[in-house]
This record gives C-alpha cells, structure tokens and sequence, in this order.
C-alpha cells in the first residue's frame, strides 16, 4: 500500500465515525478541506518557509487548538463564518461555510487527533495531492451525494491530455473546473514531459492554470485540490462565478473542459441584437454566434470565444451537442467554419457516475478568420459500439484509451492512418447530412444480434428518455419559432 493510499484509509476511517452522525461523504471533505488549509497556513509560519499569514490571529490554526466542547463549536462557527469574508484563495475556501460535525468532541478528535499529528508540508506534493484526490473520487462514487457529475473519469482526462500535449508557457484554462482534473493532470503532464528552470517551474505553478465553477463546495475542494499539488497562486486560480455571464475576451492558449450535464440553463443568454422572452434580465452575449438555452451549446460558443486565435480545445459534451436542430445546427456549422473541429472521440457509457450517459469528447483549433472553411476533415474514433464498462466492476482504465491516442497521432495529425475504430469524413459530404449531424457511427452493434447481451434495463431506460427529451427541445424551440 502507498503511502498516499495509507493517508487516505486514515483520513476515510474517521469519516465512517461522522457518517454515525449523519455527516455525508461530501461534507466530511469540506470539513477536511477548512481544516487542512488552517493547519497547512500555520506550518508556513515556521521555519524553513517563514512565511507570513493572511489569517487573522483570531481565526487561525492555533486558535482551534486550545478549545474544547461548546466554545470549540462556537469558536470554529464563527471562524468558519468571518473567514468566509475574506479575499483570494481564502475567500473561495472558506466561501458560505458551514460546520456540519454536530458533536464537539469528534471535531476535536478530527483536529487534535488526526490532524495536528501530520505535518503536511513535509509530506510530498503528490503524496498529499494524491491522497486528497482519493478523497475525492471516494467522495463522487458516492451516488446518494450527487459529486459524481464534478468528477470526470481520470483516465480519460490523462488520455485528453496527452493527445493536447500542453507546455510550458501556456495559459491554460477550465470554464468549469469542477474539482480540478483536468487543470492537475496538464500540470502533471508539463512537469514531467520539461526540463524547467527555476523560473519556468514558478510560472507553471503559479502563473499558468485557471478556471470557474458556479458552485462554492466545489470550488473549494478545486482550490485545494490544487492547493495540496503545489498549484496556487496569492490570488484563487480558481474563480466562483458563472463562466457563461460575460465575455473576458480571447484570453487562453488551451482550455480543457467538461462542463456540467444538464441542458437548460435557468438564465437567458442572447446575442447583441436578440430579444429575452424571460422575465429576468438576460444576459448579453454579443460574441455568441446564436441564441439557446442548451448550456453544453453555449459553454461551446463560450470556450470559442476565449482562445487565442492559435488556441487549442478539448471539451466532453453529451450527444444531443452532435445532432440537436435549431441552434445546434448553426452552432456545429460556425464551429466548423471558423475552426478546426479535426477530432471527435465517441465515448462509451458505464464511465460518468450520472447512469447511461453518452458523451464525445470534441478536439479543435481556433484558426485567423478566413473565407474558406477552417475545417476539411474530421475524424471520429468510437470507443462506444460493443464496449461494455462500469464504474465498480469494469472501470475505465488508462489502457482502455492507449488506442485512441496512439491512432490521433499528436506528433502529426496529418499522417493518420484509419482503422477499425478510427474513420475519417469529410467536411462537404458532413454538410449534406440531415441539421450536419454529427453523431456518426459505422460499427455494427452485437447488442442488436445478441438479445442476451443486452445493457442493464435502467441504462436502456435511461438513454431513451435521452433521446426523447431532445426531440421534445427540438419541438419546443421549431413552437417558439413559429409563435415569433
């Protein structure tokens, strides 16, 4: 067993007392998170580090420490409360905190006990970082909890990842970060793949990743996330704010992405010259190519508005993205127009913890405006049809995807080669296609000969009423249509 493996059965061991107390498993990671920061904020105050705290006295580490039963409870509410005030990192921390252990005792077992007997500093980056990472993943499979749609599958993200090659120098960002994935593993990958000096390692860890997500828990655990593997900044590289509500303009050499499932957005967003049929004040887009309640449509048109114009992206969206009429038909044309949309990798269900999902993950490269079509061909790589994975007993795992990135060719795109799997198409035949559907598929299903292999019923259930509901959208918005 590891020693980040030994962190994590330690720290998990005590949840199983809270979870006697009602605490979920989410809530014992925030209540980890507050009190990890305060103890690793104090060991920076001593030697070799000498560093000077942003904590104010009251509400730091040491204050915990001499306290026990209802002015422990007491003290650490109104910490939790008044650090939440605060600006930066600690700020998005502490943001609408709350103390979810009931018992004084047991919060004082967690910090005298389990906390306060580990210098956390001294143990490595990934040691830690690893270790929290467990917590997290730990934390997402627990189904009851909800978590899983901020957990992207980690060998999925590392496949991304290394077709995207990203380098030092980059501005890197995730519109919706979630609890970091993406951000640590293109950190992980430049760390290891570069030789950097002094400067370039201060850059990387400092200067190099950013991302937003709508949801204070989930930031936080991003923030630390990041935090226990070294990345931080003295600001919050993690922003709590709705990537979707202005245009911070063309900003990011890459962006890697999976935003959250869902299609309706409760807010209105509309291009310059559009008109909101909310109530509420939309919410002006003049960068956006057309009007859609589709979040997935918008966080796309979102993440093509922030590259450079040599930028690169990778984003997993649902399938209804690749066919939806009305605006997806628009969106998936101007998309193809003024990028390079080259790669769409078909993934399989049985890997996200929301049940039956299908998902793609789309590769593309922002290119200057020119009059010709930025796209020429795609190729499609199905890791769907006749594969069959879960999340217990037949995870997903990095071999899984070795094809995948060996057929992509990051070292050059232009000498792919086309195999069972991997298909290219062309873009004038794609147009010709019913709304420029692309929800391509060539590989015979054995379901459909095999009646006893068929998937579990609650994942055919699952799917159709997917495909339903989308049809329903595009009936929806040709009503809309029609009543203007």
């Amino acid at each position: 067993m590891t020693e980040s493996q030994q962190l994590v059965n330690k720290l998990w061991n005590y949840c199983n007392i809270l979870r006697d107390d009602g605490l979920s498993y989410g809530d014992y990671v925030e209540q980890l998170t507050y009190l990890l920061f305060l103890k690793m904020d104090d060991e920076r105050l001593n030697p070799p580090y000498n560093k000077k705290s942003d904590i104010p006295k009251k509400y730091n580490w040491e204050s915990l420490l001499n306290k026990e039963g209802a002015e422990l409870e007491a003290h650490y509410i109104e910490l939790l409360n008044e650090l939440g005030k605060e600006t930066g990192i600690i700020g998005v921390i502490f943001r609408k905190a709350q103390n979810k252990i009931q018992d004084p005792a047991k919060l004082r077992r967690l910090i005298v006990d389990l906390i306060n007997k580990e210098n956390w500093l001294n143990l490595e980056a990934d040691v830690k970082g690893d270790a929290y990472e467990g917590l997290l993943e730990k934390n997402a499979a627990d189904v009851k909890g909800g978590a899983g749609q901020y957990f992207t599958p980690r060998p999925l993200i590392n496949a991304i990842v290394k077709v995207m090659k990203p380098e030092p120098g980059m501005k890197i960002h995730d519109p919706a970060s979630g609890t970091g994935g993406f951000l640590l593993s293109a950190y992980n990958y430049i760390r290891d793949n570069y030789k950097l000096d002094r400067d370039q390692n201060l850059e990387l860890k400092h200067d190099t990743f950013s991302g937003n997500d709508i949801v204070p828990m989930v930031a936080r655990l991003c923030v630390m996330n990041l935090y226990l593997h070294g990345v931080n900044g003295e600001d919050s590289p993690i922003s709590l704010e709705d990537s979707l509500k202005k245009n911070p303009g063309a900003i990011y050499d890459m962006v890697l992405t999976n935003p959250p499932f869902g299609k309706k957005s409760s807010d209105s967003i509309v291009t310059e010259e559009g008109e909101s049929s909310k109530q509420s004040k939309p919410i002006i887009r003049d960068d956006f190519w057309t009007e859609t309640s589709n979040k997935q449509l918008n966080f796309l048109q979102h993440i093509k508005s922030i590259l450079k114009t040599t930028g690169r992206a990778s984003i997993v969206l649902p399938n209804n993205v690749l066919f939806e009429g009305g605006a997806g038909e628009i969106i998936r044309k101007k998309l193809m127009e003024t990028c390079d949309l080259h790669t769409i990798l078909r993934l399989p269900t049985g890997i996200f913890y929301a049940q039956g999902v299908k998902a793609n993950v789309l590769f593309f490269d922002k290119k200057p405006a020119s009059q010709d079509s930025q796209t020429s061909k795609i190729w499609i790589y199905d890791l769907r049809t006749n594969k069959h994975f879960t999340l217990k007993e037949n995870p997903l795992k990095e071999n899984d995807l070795d094809d995948f990135v060996k057929c992509y060719n990051s070292e050059n795109r232009y000498k792919r080669k086309e195999s069972e799997r991997f298909k290219v198409f062309d873009y004038k035949d794609i147009l010709k296609r019913d709304k420029t559907n692309l929800d391509i598929f060539w590989l015979k299903d054995e379901n459909l000969e095999d009646l006893d292999n068929l998937p579990d019923p609650k994942i055919i259930a699952t799917e159709l009423t997917e495909e339903l509901e989308s049809a329903l959208e595009d009936i929806k918005e040709i009503n809309e249509n029609l009543e203007n």
